[in-house]
């Protein structure tokens, strides 16, 4: 089983993590700019961590022979707090770096007018750049904030087949089948989806444009969903064909259009042998002799 975690927050997961998810086949992720948890208070700290995304994480990803990408974007909770508008200035110098695949995580949290601007906005971003669109559907209201994100993407003049509007359930999924845009869809622990109703939506939609994520922030996630629901997939009659296209080919094909994507394998990782010592910045993650 070979994946590509098509959304996860690994700035919020150790490193262990990334051992297991290698072990599972975890071989490259995307990881999208999100909410800290508690309100940033100037433009400087997503300077830093734009800087750190595209950075250190890549490097430490790299370390365990994990390929990491990121996307750019200013979060729709904090699109409501006027100390973070400034952002809007400076995506556009990092939506020019490698390694940026998507604009995002964009669209709505409570839907008021400062995120209807700040969507537009982004997604206007994404076309003049040539990059997809990662979008969030908003907590509360979701069915009619999956309505709402349809109709602005539709305004945008952006192609549907750019946009991937994410932590779908069984109550949104059909209206943006229809609409062409990608469906995205989190497997938590306890919340938003599992693997047995992941593999019943499969059954019903089919494998086109449908990417699986563990999402996996710092509330309470798993990194390894993505391969529990492709194991999911293969107990219920699935293929290894019909997982390989939703957990490694469908995020590919979706991400691949950034023409960003670096999938080769970590040097290191493709021997039975470790990778050569390295660091970022004088920094490095290891920590003693590694087997």
């Amino acid at each position: 089983m070979r994946i590509l975690d098509p959304h996860i927050h690994m700035s919020a997961r150790t490193t262990d993590d990334y051992v297991a998810m290698y072990e599972a086949g975890v071989r490259a992720v995307v990881e999208p700019s999100f909410w800290l948890g508690q309100p940033r208070t100037n433009v400087g700290s997503f300077v830093d961590y734009f800087d750190a995304l595209i950075g250190w994480e890549r490097f430490r990803a790299a370390q365990y022979g994990i390929r990491h990408h990121c996307t750019i974007g200013l979060n729709p909770k904090e699109a409501n707090d006027p100390r973070c508008r400034e952002v809007l200035d400076v995506l556009p110098r990092y939506l020019a770096k490698d390694g940026v695949v998507a604009v995002g995580e964009l669209g709505y949290d409570s839907m008021t007018p400062e995120e209807d601007e700040v969507f537009g906005t982004q997604l206007t971003f994404a076309r003049d750049f040539g990059l997809p669109a990662v979008v969030h559907t908003p907590h509360r209201d979701k069915a009619s904030g999956t309505s709402r994100t349809l109709d602005v993407v539709r305004e945008s003049g952006i192609s549907p087949g750019w946009v991937v509007v994410d932590h779908l359930n069984e109550t949104t999924v059909a209206e943006v089948a229809d609409s062409g845009c990608w469906m995205g869809f989190s497997i938590y622990p306890d919340t938003k989806m599992d693997e047995r109703r992941m593999v019943a939506i499969l059954r019903e939609y089919g494998t086109e444009r449908m990417l699986v994520n563990s999402a996996a922030d710092w509330g309470q996630s798993d990194p390894l969903k993505t391969a529990k629901t492709g194991r999911a997939m293969l107990d219920a009659g699935f293929t290894e064909h019909d997982v390989d296209v939703v957990l490694w080919q469908n995020p590919v094909a979706f991400y691949g259009q950034s023409g960003r994507l670096h999938l080769d394998p970590v040097p290191g990782f493709s021997e039975a042998e470790p990778p050569a010592p390295a660091t970022f910045e004088g920094n490095s993650v290891l920590r003693g002799a590694r087997a």
